[in-house]
């Protein structure tokens, strides 16, 4: 259900685009051009194939006026978490809704530049835990486990990065940093999640994210 949701809000939201774009053009008495950059995050799938944490992701962004864009983040994350004595695994989708404005830009081409930004996160997630310390009597550790669940969790996240035309084609190298902030988490038995698909490994609200992206302007 929760998955249907993420997907609903998806195609919801590339249709509100759709129609400020659809609103603009007609404004301005133009013939409408697409304006819509769609990316897929290359750096952090090819760190996958040698790490624990699996993350893919990709984004769809859109001017929707002036300097300002709209955009939406997608992907699947499967991580694990063996520190402290737990040892945790998680995985499930995550989509993250913003904005942003071009801070600086290319006379010449406005889709080159630097930008900053906001987003809302939201991950629907399975995790388990086959080991949580537990301090036993005396002073003696143990841990217990417990059994995989459906949790949720929900972020905020800046966006700071830029963007530069590949040659004079219609591919763009789309680089950011990512700082988040958790500001809610469904809990098992009380525990703090370790990892959160979308937002990463932390055992703090506080995380940054990076994103090393190709992008194709239709």
């Amino acid at each position: 259900m929760k998955t249907k949701l993420i997907f609903t809000f998806f195609f919801s939201f590339i249709i509100i685009l759709s129609s400020a774009q659809t609103k603009e053009t007609k404004k301005a008495a133009v013939q409408y051009k697409p304006n819509f950059m769609v990316g897929f995050d290359v750096l952090n799938t090819g760190t996958s194939f040698f790490s624990d944490r699996k993350l893919y992701q990709g984004f769809i962004s859109s001017k929707i006026k002036e300097n300002v864009h709209a955009v939406i983040d997608a992907g699947f994350e499967t991580n694990v978490y063996q520190k402290n004595g737990y040892d945790a695994k998680v995985n499930g989708p995550f989509i993250k809704l913003g904005v942003f404005y071009m801070l600086a830009k290319d006379a010449e081409n406005e889709f080159n530049g630097f930008y900053g930004g906001g987003k809302v996160g939201g991950s629907f997630y399975k995790q388990e835990y086959m080991a949580v310390p537990v301090r036993g009597f005396g002073g003696s550790s143990s841990s217990v486990s417990f059994p995989s669940s459906t949790q949720s969790s929900y972020w905020l996240e800046g966006t700071i990065g830029g963007r530069v035309q590949l040659f004079e084609s219609n591919f763009y190298i789309d680089v950011n940093l990512q700082p988040r902030y958790l500001m809610y988490t469904t809990k098992q038995e009380d525990i703090t999640p370790m990892i959160i698909p979308g937002f990463g490994k932390s055992s703090s609200k506080f995380n940054m994210g990076f994103a090393w992206s190709i992008a194709y302007k239709f």
